[in-house]
């Protein structure tokens, strides 16, 4: 299988985004952006993927850590990579969502998910 480059999951990223309605972008005034990194958590051996930030300063945004994608995709096929990728977005914009309505129903879900 092949890896996914940097430049391909950004082009992935950036054709997901365009294809999905601009009201989901109501207010994320930082976007989606893409770091190289792996994000990972050593106390629960965690990877993630992606995440919904709220800065009081930065406003909100969401990023995508292409270096998890490749620690945990790197022997799947691009449409799995392509796959994941279109599923992380549309995570990442239900929390970007929620927030907007004063909600927090997926953090909820997932933190029962975790017990």
């Amino acid at each position: 299988m092949a890896v996914m480059t940097l430049r391909e999951f950004q082009d992935v990223t950036h054709a997901l985004v365009e294809r999905l309605p601009e009201e989901l972008f109501t207010n994320l005034n930082g976007g989606i952006t893409v770091q190289p990194q792996l994000c990972s958590d050593t106390r629960t051996d965690r990877v993630t993927l992606g995440e919904y930030i709220e800065d009081p300063v930065m406003g909100r945004s969401i990023v995508l850590y292409y270096g998890s994608f490749r620690d945990l995709f790197r022997n799947d096929s691009l449409s799995v990579w392509s796959r994941e990728i279109e599923e992380t977005v549309l995570h990442e914009l239900r929390h970007h969502v929620e927030a907007l309505a004063g909600l927090d129903d997926l953090s909820r879900e997932e933190e029962m998910e975790e017990e």
